[in-house]
């Protein structure tokens, strides 16, 4: 074990030499693999407690009360954009069921009617669907106008309708050219 003892002391080494040798160094010293890692283990914790102690003077140096304050602004503009989205959601579901119920009431232009519906008051009705259905049907009474009625559809297409020629040569366009004195294309 001990090679390095056996050129010093020549003849005179022995195995119990070697133990004995082998004892005190181990109390005294380390060896040097055991060595080698505690030295790199102690260089990785002085660089930590460096960086943990520059980290320390810099909060010495944060100014706390802001860093509150603007925890408190992230907070409150959190909060309004969460009620900003719900405020659009309900815009758009109140739209769609308007919406829904203008087509249902047959109606003809969908920007005129809801001018003329009191938008406001039907946002914050509790039943908005029932409500919306007899501000139409109120509208409707008023206002017929602006809704389809389909009593009064427009009469059907009537076969033939429009199929007589209205050009230079025919008799009916001949006579009223010869009354007038105008000549035709032939002439």
């Amino acid at each position: 074990m001990l090679e390095w003892l056996k050129e010093i002391l020549g003849d005179s080494y022995t195995d119990e030499i070697d133990k004995l040798v082998s004892t005190e160094i181990g109390k005294g010293f380390v060896a040097k693999a055991d060595f080698d890692a505690k030295n790199t283990e102690l260089k990785t914790v002085k660089g930590q407690l460096g960086e943990a102690n520059k980290a320390i003077e810099e909060f010495k140096n944060m100014d706390i009360d802001g860093v509150r304050k603007a925890a408190d602004d992230w907070k409150a503009k959190a909060e309004k954009a969460e009620r900003d989205a719900a405020q659009r959601i309900a815009d758009m579901e109140f739209d769609a069921v308007l919406k829904d119920a203008i087509n249902a009431a047959k109606g003809r232009n969908a920007k005129a009617i809801t001018a003329l519906l009191d938008v406001s008051a039907l946002k914050q009705s509790k039943n908005q669907a029932e409500d919306i259905k007899a501000a139409l049907e109120a509208l409707q009474k008023d206002s017929a106008y602006l809704f389809s009625d389909d009593s009064a559809l427009p009469p059907p297409y009537a076969p033939g309708a429009g199929s007589q020629s209205m050009g230079r040569n025919d008799t009916l366009t001949a006579s009223i050219r010869a009354a007038a004195g105008l000549k035709t294309k032939g002439e």
